[in-house]
């Protein structure tokens, strides 16, 4: 009985925050303030045809560079926390399910194409749909799927830290280029704009988008290693 009554009031308490949203919702068929702005001068100041990269990654550099560093920490937390003592590390087995055939045949086939898929989505953020957070969890995703078809498959915990470390100071780089050589931090005029709607194009948001795809991948699959790595027995 208390436990029904604590669940009606918590969908009672759901709905008094919702209803106020409901009611008072108003369609808007018109762009306004900055949206606007980006709609009407986002192809001449920053020559992408996608849109929602330019904001992303110039407009809004900074936000950008937040949630890159929020990630960062998650990935270091992790670690932190699933960090397998090295005074155990001797005594200690890894236990895996074995993988069906089916998995590690497949994993194969798929893992070179998803990585290359995940290299095309933020090679190509500035055009198509996708870019380096999206292009990042894709190439991770390749990682996870080679361990679960291959659960003693080791990653090198010094590479995966280079490519993070490398990438990571190389687009606060960028970032800083752009307050001296251009208008702004992550101002992508620093480069050439190119011709419009082609892969060299944009100034520097392609390079953008590179470093943060290999940022977020590095560091997602980092994440998947530290998973992989916690799964001690004495």
């Amino acid at each position: 009985m208390l436990r029904n009554s604590l669940i009606l009031l918590v969908l009672l308490g759901f709905a008094a925050a919702v209803f106020p949203l409901v009611h008072s919702y108003e369609a808007k068929d018109t762009l306004t303030g900055v949206a606007e702005h980006y709609a009407n001068y986002g192809k001449e100041e920053v020559g992408a045809a996608n849109l929602v990269s330019a904001v992303v990654v110039t407009y809004r550099g900074f936000d950008t560079l937040g949630e890159v560093t929020i990630l960062f920490l998650a990935s270091a937390v992790i670690g932190l926390f699933l960090k397998v003592s090295e005074t155990h590390t001797k005594d200690s087995r890894s236990v895996f399910f074995k993988s069906t055939e089916i998995l590690v045949t497949a994993s194969r086939l798929l893992v070179p194409m998803i990585m290359l898929l995940g290299a095309y989505i933020f090679i190509n953020g500035h055009l198509t749909p996708g870019g380096g957070f999206q292009g990042g969890a894709v190439i991770a995703s390749a990682f996870a799927l080679l361990l679960l078809s291959r659960p003693q498959k080791q990653f090198s915990h010094k590479l995966i830290s280079v490519i993070e470390s490398i990438s990571g100071i190389t687009f606060v780089f960028i970032g800083l280029l752009g307050i001296l050589l251009a208008g702004g931090f992550l101002d992508n005029h620093i480069f050439a704009m190119g011709k419009f709607g082609t892969l060299l194009s944009a100034g520097a948001i392609p390079i953008i988008y590179i470093l943060i795809g290999l940022k977020v991948g590095s560091e997602l699959t980092g994440i998947v290693r530290n998973l992989k790595e916690s799964q001690k027995v004495g």
